[in-house]
């Protein structure tokens, strides 16, 4: 009996959650080795059609660098990082674009429908919506050759709006295509900024495989619950948040500037971890939020 109330307890803390959120968008970014553990992704995946279930309307990027590296590899074609991005040649785009656009996002589309959820995949066979131009990254004023890599530029948002007032979950590849035809390999984490400032959105979660901020690297239990702009910076200045999380960060700081409300930094692999950072009073990883709304 005790567990059952615990349970009930748990459901009327989450009321008051899904009543604010009720309608509104939540972009998901999906990657890293998240993508490779198949309990993990599947419990995630769960809690998005939940979402959905309950009147949210979350929406799916996703990258899958891991796989891309591991069929160029059988490919006999060299992986090459400039500055964390991954140089991408003609050769290296026809991969991307088959396992990223075609195999990984077809197969998170049939995992959403066998968990009960209706998804569709938004890709060049499709519909693609995201649209763009080439990167431009300059290190020490000098502009570096990344080929075909991009950033998105603009989204054909009817699409997307259309699907999650539907009820059916949007699943974006992190790709684009410019006004020419020409496609592009797009960093995930940027590609789902863009997506939820394009939208609007009042949340985008990056699921990934630590669980948020630390004060030390090392120790999980040192992860920061909340964090506004100024705090954020001064981590970055004082060399606490360091390396792989510093674009991340500065990504989510540029994402609140451009009007989305929250953005919340998880670990995949915590069981319903995405539940437990929206639903919950808690949470589990590190939301970041604006200075006015601390």
């Amino acid at each position: 009996m005790e567990e059952a109330i615990r349970k009930a307890d748990t459901l009327i803390e989450a009321l008051g959650w899904i009543r604010q959120f009720r309608g509104k968008t939540t972009v998901i970014k999906l990657g890293g080795s998240l993508l490779q553990d198949i309990d993990a992704l599947r419990h995630v995946l769960l809690d998005i059609v939940f979402m959905e279930t309950v009147g949210m309307r979350p929406v799916i990027v996703h990258g899958g660098g891991a796989a891309i590296s591991a069929a160029l590899e059988d490919a006999g074609i060299e992986t090459r990082f400039v500055h964390g991005r991954r140089f991408t040649d003609s050769r290296t785009l026809d991969v991307v674009e088959q396992v990223l656009a075609v195999e990984i996002n077809e197969q998170l589309a049939n995992q959403v429908e066998d968990l009960g959820g209706r998804a569709m995949t938004l890709n060049f066979q499709s519909t693609n919506v995201l649209f763009g131009a080439p990167a431009e990254v300059r290190v020490e004023g000098n502009v570096v050759e990344l080929g075909f890599v991009g950033v998105v530029t603009e989204m054909d948002r009817a699409v997307v709006d259309n699907l999650t007032y539907a009820g059916t979950i949007p699943i974006i590849p992190s790709m684009c295509m410019d006004s020419n035809g020409q496609k592009y390999n797009v960093n995930a984490d940027t590609a789902a900024t863009s997506v939820a400032q394009l939208l609007g959105a009042e949340k985008l979660i990056f699921v990934s495989d630590v669980n948020g901020v630390r004060l030390d690297r090392d120790d999980p239990e040192s992860r920061i619950d909340t964090l506004v702009p100024d705090q954020a910076r001064q981590l970055i200045a004082d060399g606490v948040i360091e390396e792989g999380m510093i674009p991340k960060v500065e990504a989510c700081l540029e994402t609140l500037e451009k009007g989305v409300g929250k953005v919340h930094i998880i670990d995949g692999r915590i069981r319903h971890s995405v539940l437990l950072e929206i639903y919950t009073t808690a949470g589990v990883g590190t939301q970041i939020i604006r200075q006015e709304d601390q």
